[in-house]
């Protein structure tokens, strides 16, 4: 009897062993190594109804992709955003490609669009205060900008500008049929926007961001079409490589389990899609590039452009030359300092020299503004405030004669002086002329004598016996400098205008 129950022992072991094997055999047969979930859903059944159905993919596919060729940091976490470390002043490149799929878009097919990117600051504090933030930069770094294009290394665009009120952002032009690459540079580091209170300052994030526009019915490009973005930390040269091998380090260091809490590093950069920049840009072809609020000097709506008639020197009417009028004076104010430097186009030294009158500016040496405002604009500043005006071609002494005088009267020795016959001396206008041509010498007379341009029909010289001779360029070519003329003006035969009558 007892053999009996161990043989029943016997068996009944044996058949849970072969149940187990045959339990394991299939948990190995239905293992993930043997049947995926991408392998279920490849099989033609689930592929009809995928087809039938519309993935979110489709209705959200992103026109343009822009990649960054810099590493990603191996120290982000796996939810977070992507973060990339950047060399001051070194030159990477965005790649512009063209995501589209067959048949989108194909308003903008062979045809170029606009692209802004700009360095902006990440945290959402800094963004409020960016306008104090991006002023106190330049103050201390004056003549820098935040951000440029790297031109030479640059493929594939067109038209690139940059406004000197906009230090933080670049434009161009762009074929997305054709392979692009912009190389941009940044300038500021992250570090220079923290207070520095015990040292080892943590440096704030910026984001690089690249908005796509295209053209709208009048050819300007305000249309918008897409944007992306990135976080970067901006190091001083071979700083942003040193803290890469940190973070690198510092990842093989920790055990396996925590590594899979953090991303992997990508040898590029994707950007993100994100919302276009809170800025309604201007026409790119047809005007100026566009100019963000918190970005624009406040100072610059009050420069006023002069009318093409201040290019002459004698454009104010009193013979003073123009180029007396825009010399800085040593006895300018400050406040008449700041209205030339935005005359000439210094806008953006203007909170710089602030405190500055005439006197000041012009006690500045050419090393001392090359060293304050950069080669570029320290030379043309010094130039601006140095230069001679330029000679003109040609000068001629002009007096309208008085209306008591007759024309026997009115000739007088061409030293200019004497009387007009009525004890009212002859006072002569200086008329400086920079075109050699009989129309600049009507349009000059018109200026400074308050007559009607347009209501000059011809200009003539008295001659010989009382002859009236046309003026034409070839005289004009032939005046002796600084010749003196009298003049007076007679109503045209129809009555429609009047003639000037030099003599």
């Amino acid at each position: 009897m007892a053999w009996v129950l161990k043989m029943d022992e016997v068996i009944e072991s044996g058949l849970v062993h072969d149940f187990d094997a045959s339990l394991s055999g299939i948990g190995q047969e239905l293992g993930a190594g043997a049947y995926s979930m991408s392998d279920v859903l490849a099989l033609p059944i689930f592929k009809q109804e995928d087809s039938s159905l519309p993935l979110d993919g489709e209705t959200k596919h992103p026109p343009f992709q822009y990649v960054m060729c810099a590493a990603t940091s191996p120290a982000v976490k796996l939810h977070d955003e992507t973060l990339t470390y950047l060399n001051q002043g070194q030159s990477y490149e965005i790649r512009m490609l063209d995501n589209r799929k067959m048949g989108d878009m194909p308003e903008i097919t062979g045809k170029l669009v606009k692209s802004i990117i700009r360095v902006v600051f990440h945290d959402r504090r800094l963004q409020y205060t960016e306008h104090q933030q991006l002023e106190g930069w330049k103050w201390n770094r004056p003549g820098d900008r935040l951000l440029d294009l790297d031109i030479p290394m640059s493929v594939g665009i067109i038209d690139t500008r940059t406004n000197p009120s906009q230090l933080n952002a670049v434009e161009f032009l762009w074929d997305p049929a054709k392979r692009t690459s912009a190389f941009i540079q940044v300038h500021c580091i992250s570090t220079e926007f923290t207070p520095r209170k015990h040292g080892g300052e943590k440096g704030v994030p910026f984001r690089i961001q690249v908005d796509t526009f295209k053209q709208n019915e009048n050819g300007e490009y305000t249309d918008h079409l897409h944007s992306a973005s990135c976080q970067i930390k901006v190091f001083k040269p071979k700083g942003a490589d040193r803290k890469q091998k940190t973070d690198r380090e510092k990842m093989e260091k920790r055990t396996a389990h925590e590594k899979e809490k953090y991303q992997p590093s990508y040898d590029t950069t994707i950007l993100t899609e994100c919302s276009p920049w809170p800025d309604t840009p201007t026409a790119y072809v047809n005007s100026s590039p566009s100019t963000a609020p918190a970005f624009t000097s406040p100072q610059q709506g009050t420069c006023s452009i002069p009318d093409s008639n201040s290019s002459s020197p004698n454009h104010q009417g009193d013979g003073v030359s123009q180029a007396s009028s825009e010399q800085l004076q040593p006895s300018a104010t400050i406040q008449e300092t700041q209205q030339w430097l935005l005359k000439n186009r210094f806008s953006s030294y203007t909170r710089l020299f602030s405190n500055f009158s005439g006197a000041d500016l012009l006690k500045l040496t050419k090393e001392d503004l090359v060293q304050i405002c950069g080669a570029a604009d320290g030379i043309r500043l010094y130039n601006s405030l140095k230069s001679r005006s330029v000679r003109p071609r040609l000068t001629i002494y002009v007096c309208q004669e008085q209306p008591s005088s007759s024309p026997l009267q009115g000739q007088q020795p061409a030293g200019g002086g004497g009387d007009s016959g009525s004890g009212t001396p002859y006072v002569y206008h200086a008329i400086y002329l920079e075109e050699l041509v009989a129309s600049e010498v009507a349009r000059k007379l018109a200026l400074v004598f308050n007559i009607p341009f347009h209501q000059i029909n011809q200009v003539y010289r008295q001659g010989p016996t009382g002859i009236h001779i046309l003026v034409s360029d070839q005289m004009v070519q032939n005046f002796q400098d600084e010749s003196c003329f009298l003049f007076f003006t007679v109503k045209a035969e129809n009555g429609d205008g009047i003639h000037i009558v030099l003599k």
